[in-house]
Order: C-alpha cells, then sequence, then structure tokens
C-alpha cells in the first residue's frame, strides 16, 4: 500500500474509531489523522503479528478492521494519558 493510501486509511480509521468510542475525545482532524495512522500501523503490526494478517490491500476488510482496532487502542490510550495530565493542573 502507498503512502497516500495508507494516510487515507489512517484518517478514515481515526475518524471512525472516534465515533466508536463513547464520551467526547480532545483534539482535531490533525490529531485524528495522527492517531489514526499510529493506530493503522499498531494495528497492522499486531495483526501481522498475532493473526497473520498484514496492512497490504487498502480495499480488504481485514486491513480496515486491524486499523480501527489500532486506532482505538491509540485513542484509549491518548485519552488516559491527556486525562492525566489535564488532572494535575
Amino acid at each position: 500500500m502507498g503512502f497516500i493510501a495508507f494516510l487515507i486509511l489512517g484518517l478514515i480509521a481515526g475518524a471512525i474509531a472516534k465515533m466508536i468510542l463513547p464520551g467526547r475525545q480532545g483534539g482535531g482532524w490533525i490529531a485524528t489523522l495522527v492517531l489514526g495512522v499510529i493506530g493503522a500501523f499498531l494495528g497492522g503490526w499486531l495483526g501481522g503479528l498475532l493473526f497473520d494478517v498484514p496492512l497490504e490491500n487498502f480495499w480488504s476488510i481485514q486491513t480496515w478492521l486491524v486499523a480501527i482496532v489500532g486506532s482505538i487502542i491509540v485513542l484509549v490510550i491518548y485519552g488516559f494519558v491527556t486525562r492525566k495530565s489535564s488532572n494535575r493542573a
């Protein structure tokens, strides 16, 4: 998969992950893009490691599922980190 396709996948996966997660997550579209791309990378790595499901084909349902699950994981971690840092102030 090309770099532009990976960015598009990350943006869409991050947006879907934000819609799936309850509550209000911070960050705009740039944060969604960054977290989505990190989540797609994490999901692809974990999918390849645990289930032998790589991020190769943009139109594969497996690619989208691992990217969305990875984005959800990254958003949950991001929520914990930003929530703890805002409670300290």
